[in-house]
């Protein structure tokens, strides 16, 4: 499935305006070869710890996006290319990270949509430590477990419920 974020805008004037549409902030730069990805969101809340990350990557996807709230940190990578290459291989429809990935090189030559702030070359720490299926406040909106997922190079949103395309 193809679509644009800015043609689902205007077509939703008025879930936007009802806020049962959101659009997260202009701040993530786009990775992967999908040039779009949707799909129900499942929320994980970690902070420089990507333990949480690979295990619910390394699980079947189903179309689902992963959205990592990191904190908006800037000092480690959560997602690498081991990662995204089990997102890929185990149907992720795509990942939006709060947070920065690497080996950018890697994850450009997917199959799958990531959405994040930067990248940087050191990866996180592994203590274990997450929340999963918890309210997340990414940079604009607050994503549930459920929420609808549609993303491309213009933007990120959020709905509360399918969108037809």
């Amino acid at each position: 499935m193809t679509f644009a974020t800015a043609d689902l805008c205007d077509a939703h004037e008025d879930r936007l305006a009802a806020g049962t549409l959101r659009v997260l902030d202009p701040v993530f730069r786009w990775f992967g070869r999908a040039p779009c990805f949707s799909g129900p969101a499942l929320t994980l809340k970690v902070f420089e710890d990507n333990s949480l990350v690979r295990a619910t990557l390394e699980t079947p996807g189903e179309g689902r996006v992963l959205v990592v709230d990191g904190g908006g940190s800037l000092r480690c990578a959560l997602v690498g290319g081991n990662l995204g290459q089990f997102a890929q291989n185990n149907g992720w429809a795509g990942v939006v990270v709060n947070g920065c990935v690497r080996d950018s090189l890697e994850l450009n030559a997917l199959d799958v949509g990531i959405a994040a702030l930067a990248t940087h070359p050191q990866r996180s720490l592994r203590r274990g430590i997450g929340e999963r299926d918890v309210p997340v406040r990414m940079p604009g909106a607050t994503v549930r477990t459920g929420d609808w997922i549609y993303a491309d190079i213009d933007g990120v949103l959020v709905a509360d419920a399918p969108l037809a395309v």
